[in-house]
């Protein structure tokens, strides 16, 4: 933005007092690459936010989407009504996922797909013969979207402050802990528990990797207590653990898992739940009944063809695959700076994503940290993501070692910032 201007856009997660006049306007993108209004070049290694799995500018998913607005640009597929790309679609998903039998519902992204993962599940009790199954638990430290049962299932506090009550009959447990779950079930009964929800990879909470042993446990205990288990896999999706999913690479069966993101790598919104046989089933079979539940624009024919599209460029260039073989690249680029004094740890090694935690004791000091981190990071042509106390990086899947050699240099420069500032 030119200096003196005030925009009139309301930024997401944003300080308007600050962003109103200092907003960074990226006018265009190529593969890894976004520049600026002002022709500056920046390595994008957040993906946008956590999406840009093909990279950015792909003609084909351009071309895909432009072909299916010459011939039907939208429409609703509430009822019986249906179209062809999004019949694809699901069937292509369905046919991907690690669930059997799985049918796929659409919505416009990951928090009204969270919600509508928990809502089903409560109908899910309710059509079995089980009314009083509504509790639903989440983790500390987790996101799962800010629609209304995301932010009452997340464990960032910050999160829900402010905005009153939530939505009731939840619980949030330690994020690393099978026993406190198994605790929590008992806790509240596990006749009243409707669900659990995981991110295999917590993302942005911090980027946490589950401990050994974690999600088979809680699956488990999931299994042995009835509790549906719902995989968030918004962010760990289509490439990013280095599988379709994310889940895969643990011996688990979900009974639900949540998708958007990577799904076309943000080139136009989409998002949905991935529904196991058992839980579709009594919607699917016999006399069926009713989901009083839907978005507008689910199943919209331009969204899916450039899910098409995406999916057939993943494929084509064995990109899922690259989540795994540049997880250890990533962690091993990033970890040299975890012996500045100004840095708590680096996480990562599961997957194409890590963040760098900064000392406590620096953050209580400055609280802006993070994002004074990130902004010297831009200084130096790399886009990082900011969070509470440190940043998170998840590249494009189609960054190569010199981009992390990029990417490390100019986190290592602005920690070196921050560490200067600390001692003078």
């Amino acid at each position: 933005m030119l200096a003196g201007m005030e925009t009139r856009l309301w930024h997401p997660f944003a300080n308007m007092a600050q962003v109103r006049e200092t907003e960074l306007v990226i006018e265009r993108g190529e593969d890894v690459w976004v520049w600026d209004e002002r022709g500056n070049r920046y390595l994008d290694a957040c993906a946008s936010l956590w999406y840009a799995n093909v990279g950015h500018g792909r003609r084909e998913i351009e071309e895909a989407v432009s072909a299916q607005f010459r011939k039907l640009e939208s429409y609703a597929t509430y009822g019986d009504l249906a179209n062809e790309p999004a019949n694809r679609l699901a069937a292509r998903l369905a046919a991907l996922s690690p669930l059997d039998d799985a049918r796929i519902y659409f919505g416009l992204g990951g928090a009204d797909a969270i919600d509508t993962a928990a809502k089903l599940a409560r109908l899910y009790w309710s059509e079995t013969g089980n009314p009083d199954r509504v509790h639903l638990i989440g983790r500390t430290r987790a996101y799962h979207g800010s629609h209304g049962i995301g932010t009452s299932i997340g464990g960032i506090p910050a999160n829900a402050s402010g905005f009153g009550p939530l939505v009731g009959e939840t619980s949030i447990v330690d994020w690393s802990s099978p026993d406190a779950l198994a605790a929590e079930i008992d806790a509240v009964d596990a006749d009243r528990v409707a669900a659990f929800f995981m991110e295999p990879v917590i993302g942005a909470g911090g980027v946490y990797p589950p401990p050994d042993g974690y999600v088979e446990a809680v699956a488990e205990i999931c299994k042995r207590s009835g509790v549906l288990l719902i995989v968030d896999s918004v962010i760990c999706g289509f490439g990013r653990l280095g599988t379709w999913f994310g889940i895969e690479r643990w011996d688990v069966s979900p009974d639900l898992i949540v998708f958007a993101k990577g799904v076309t790598s943000g080139y136009l919104p989409l998002g949905g739940v991935v529904v196991s046989s058992r839980v579709s089933e009594p919607f699917w079979s016999g006399g069926g009944t009713i989901f009083r539940h839907g978005q507008t624009y689910s199943g919209h024919p331009a969204c899916c063809a450039a899910a098409l599209a995406n999916l057939d460029i993943l494929e084509r260039e064995q990109l899922v695959a690259r989540g795994r073989e540049l997880e250890r690249p990533l962690f091993e680029a990033l970890q040299p700076l975890a012996s500045s004094s100004a840095v708590a740890e680096v996480r990562g090694g599961t997957g194409f994503l890590a963040a760098v935690e900064l000392d406590p004791d620096l953050v209580r000091e400055r609280p802006a940290a993070a994002s004074e981190l990130a902004l010297e990071t831009r200084r130096r042509g790399v886009i990082v993501r900011p969070l509470a106390s440190g940043v998170a990086v998840s590249p494009p899947l189609t960054a190569d070692q010199s981009h992390l050699d990029l990417l490390a240099a100019a986190l290592a420069d602005g920690v070196a910032t921050l560490e200067a500032a600390a001692v003078s």
